[in-house]
C-alpha cells in the first residue's frame, strides 16, 4: 500500500542544500525576513528563543530540531534583552564559516547547525500547504545525525553530491514529520494521517489516483458513513475529499509534464482522465493554461 507522506515528500524533490553553524553569546538577537523556502535547524548545545511570526515563542534546547517548510519571518535570540539585527537571506550571500552573534570573545552560550534548501517541485505550494508552519521535534536522536550528514555532504565536492543531498533531505523530512506530535496539529497531511480511518482512505487515493473515486467509495475504505467521512476528512485535511483528490492528480500531472518525456495521453491516463482532451480541459481550468503550454515552459506557472 502506498505511503502518502513518502509520496508527497518525494514529489517535492528537495535540492540545493546550504548549511551553516550559528552560535551566540551574551546579549544577542537576529530578525530574519520572510524567506519562503524550507529551513531547518538542530541545536548542538545551549538554549535560545525562537519567535516565529504567528506562533507562540518557544525555547530551543540541545537536541531539539525545528523545520519550517515555507519559512516565514522569525526572530532568534538569547535570553538577555537585545535589539534584533535584521537579516534578509534572499539579499545577503551565504556567509562562509561559523556565524557568531553577540559577544565575539569566549565560548558561545549556544550553538546550532541550521540551513535551508529548495523544493524543485512545480507544485510545491500545494504540498507545503498540507504541512505545519513550524515543526518542533524533541528527543529524536537520528535528526541531529542526519543534519550533520547533510552538513558534511553540502560542504564536500564529491561525485553524486546533489543526489546524496536530495536523498538525505528526504529522509530528514520523513523523520521530522513522523516524529512531530499529531495532537493539536493544524489541518493538513499529518493530522489526517494520524487518523487511522482517514489514513486508510488517503492510502487508496494515493495508491490509485486514476480510479474514478467517489466520496461513498472512500467512506467505505475509511469504514465511515458518507457524511461522517466527508466532514471528518474536510476538517482534518482542510480540503473536501474530491478537492484533495483533484489537487493531488494535478500535482502528479504537473510533475509528469515538467519532465517532458511523457505524452499528453499518457499523463491523462495516469491521473484518471479518459482522453487527452478531457484532461486538457480540466488542467486548463485548474492551472490557468493548457498542459501543452505548461510543458513547453518547463513547468512554470503562468504570471
Amino acid at each position: 500500500m502506498v505511503d502518502p507522506l513518502a509520496e508527497v515528500i518525494s514529489l517535492l524533490r528537495p535540492r540545493a542544500v546550504y548549511s551553516k553553524v550559528i552560535s551566540g553569546a551574551g546579549s544577542w538577537a537576529v530578525r530574519y525576513s520572510d524567506f519562503g523556502q524550507p529551513s531547518f535547524c538542530t541545536m548542538l548545545e545551549g538554549e535560545c528563543v525562537l519567535a516565529v511570526d504567528g506562533q507562540e515563542p518557544l525555547t530551543l534546547v540541545a537536541g531539539d530540531f525545528r523545520l519550517m517548510p515555507a519559512t516565514p519571518g522569525f526572530t532568534l535570540s538569547g535570553f538577555a534583552p537585545a535589539v534584533p539585527v535584521f537579516l534578509d537571506p534572499k539579499l545577503q550571500p551565504p556567509p562562509e564559516g561559523e556565524i557568531r552573534h553577540g559577544t565575539r570573545e569566549g565560548p558561545p552560550d549556544v550553538r546550532m547547525l541550521g540551513g535551508y534548501f529548495d523544493f524543485d517541485s512545480p507544485d510545491a505550494a500545494l504540498m507545503v500547504s498540507l504541512l505545519p508552519t513550524l515543526l518542533h521535534v524533541r528527543g529524536i536522536g537520528r535528526l541531529p545525525l542526519l543534519v550533520q550528514l547533510v552538513r558534511e555532504e553540502s560542504i564536500a565536492q564529491r561525485p553524486g553530491r546533489e543526489l546524496v543531498l536530495g536523498r538525505l533531505i528526504e529522509v530528514l523530512l520523513v523523520e521530522a514529520l513522523r516524529g512531530a506530535p499529531s495532537e493539536g496539529a493544524p489541518p493538513g497531511l499529518l493530522r489526517a494521517l494520524a487518523d487511522t480511518r482517514l489514513a486508510a482512505a488517503m492510502r487508496h487515493m494515493h495508491g490509485d489516483p486514476a480510479r474514478s473515486w467517489t466520496v461513498a467509495e472512500l467512506a467505505k475504505k475509511a469504514a465511515l458513513s458518507r457524511s461522517a467521512f466527508f466532514e471528518r476528512f474536510s476538517r482534518a485535511v482542510g480540503l473536501p475529499p474530491m478537492e484533495y483528490l483533484l489537487a493531488w492528480r494535478m500535482a502528479i500531472a504537473k510533475d509528469l509534464l515538467s519532465r517532458s518525456d511523457f505524452a499528453l495521453a499518457e499523463v491523462a491516463e495516469r491521473v484518471g482522465y479518459s482522453s487527452a482532451s478531457t484532461f486538457s480541459t480540466a488542467f486548463s481550468r485548474y492551472v490557468g493554461q493548457p498542459p501543452s503550454h505548461y510543458a513547453r515552459q518547463g513547468g512554470a506557472s503562468p504570471k
